[in-house]
């Protein structure tokens, strides 16, 4: 069982900021082997082996995901886990050729998508005061704060899969317009991008590509 204490909706200020420093006093940072493992030495995976991932797995990456935090605790994103040979039938119509045997061949094809009425949840996921007037009516203010907040949490759910053993490839040569028409016609949700799940066949990695270096990316002001 382990030490870190438990989340609790209804704590006080006092038991949150607690819970902070306790877990901060359990375990300070990541070592470094964790590091490489969702990030430094992580990859990027097309190719996947046949074993299967359990649903009760997933359960658990969602709900690590849906931990990491949102302005205003929005939580816009949604994840559509496509696993029946049906659905990735509805799915493949909307890649580019080079990308069907990439979905096809993994475990769970996931469409990371948003709502664009997230904001009517607002009462449940932002109890301290009503903030929905900050969106009802503003159609481009919900569609930036639900992509860029949709976006944050894929990057949530990628990091979440790793540290959980699984393998990711996320997936951008597809019709976005497809996958809305497909999975979500007369709904709010839209889609902002695929990810591939599963436990990854290294045999079509290749080199790691480059990366900016300190110097070229960042600055001091």
């Amino acid at each position: 069982m382990s030490d870190v204490p438990a989340h609790n909706n209804h704590a006080t200020p006092e038991l949150a900021q607690a819970s902070v420093r306790a877990l901060r006093e359990l375990k300070p940072q990541l070592d470094d082997l964790s590091i490489d493992v969702i990030l430094r030495g992580a990859r990027s995976h097309y190719a996947w082996t046949d074993r299967p991932i359990p649903d009760e797995l997933l359960h658990e990456l969602y709900a690590i995901t849906a931990a990491g935090p949102t302005s205003m605790n929005t939580c816009p994103a949604r994840f559509v886990f496509v696993k029946s040979d049906e659905g990735r039938q509805r799915l493949a119509k909307s890649l580019k050729d080079k990308n069907v045997d990439k979905m096809m061949s993994a475990p769970v094809a996931v469409i990371i998508a948003f709502d664009l009425d997230f904001w009517k949840a607002l009462p449940y996921l932002f109890p301290h005061e009503d903030r929905r007037p900050f969106f009802e009516g503003k159609t481009e203010h919900c569609y930036d704060t639900a992509f860029r907040n949709s976006t944050l949490q894929a990057a949530y759910f990628t990091i979440a899969a790793r540290a959980l053993g699984l393998d990711v490839g996320a997936m951008s040569g597809f019709s976005n317009k497809i996958v809305d028409e497909e999975f979500f016609a007369d709904t709010s949700w839209r889609s902002n991008f695929l990810c591939n799940l599963g436990y990854a066949d290294e045999t079509a990695i290749f080199q790691r590509l480059p990366r900016f270096s300190f110097e070229q990316a960042c600055s001091f002001v």
